[in-house]
């Protein structure tokens, strides 16, 4: 069973129909037995990252994500969150990837938020088993991880950032894979056979 993790923040209704396309059963809970359960946890996000670190406090939740074994994928406001600090509504963060979210740079020519689908290159995980570098996937967000050292994915806009991250079990997609047609669906695939 695929937990998704019920804070108020998640863009739902895609990512569980884009799971059960897949013919996996999933539920959206905030229950931390629940969550512990799991075979696999998501952290969906949609939103900023300081309303997002206040719910999920509210609920007790990144302690318990933080000591969770199995595989956890945290997308798009849900990746930032699991960084170390987020720029948008200077916010703390849990601290599993060694990363502060910033917001991109206003420069002529160049649109923040940066929206629609965009090439990913540099995949250094089996998340992307499957996966050709340059592959489309789709992104919308003004805020972004720096390159680091749990970087596993990349993408520009204009200069590079982390597209996805990874930390032991903790996996991140700033793109949201459940809108991102067949290569969104391979990677969550990817991620539930981890």
């Amino acid at each position: 069973m695929i937990a998704i993790i019920d804070y108020g923040m998640g863009n739902i209704r895609s990512l569980g129909n884009a799971i059960g396309r897949l013919g996996a059963e999933w539920v959206l809970t905030s229950d931390h037995s629940v969550i512990e359960k799991a075979s696999h946890v998501i952290l969906p996000g949609v939103g900023s990252a300081a309303k997002a670190m206040d719910n999920l406090r509210e609920l007790g939740l990144p302690e318990l994500i933080g000591s969770l074994r199995h595989p956890v994928l945290g997308i798009c406001v849900g990746m930032q969150v699991m960084c170390r600090h987020s720029e948008e509504g200077d916010a703390e963060c849990m601290g599993i990837f060694d990363a502060k979210v910033r917001r991109f740079a206003e420069k002529p020519g160049i649109k923040v938020p940066h929206m629609g689908w965009s090439r990913i290159s540099n995949l250094e995980s089996k998340l992307f088993k499957g996966i050709d570098a340059g592959a489309y996937v789709y992104f919308v967000h003004s805020y972004y991880a720096p390159l680091c050292l749990d970087t596993i994915a990349t993408s520009r806009h204009p200069e590079l950032f982390s597209a996805a991250l990874k930390y032991e079990n903790f996996y991140g997609t700033q793109f949201h894979p459940e809108k991102s047609g067949k290569v969104g669906e391979r990677i969550l695939l990817n991620f539930l056979e981890l």
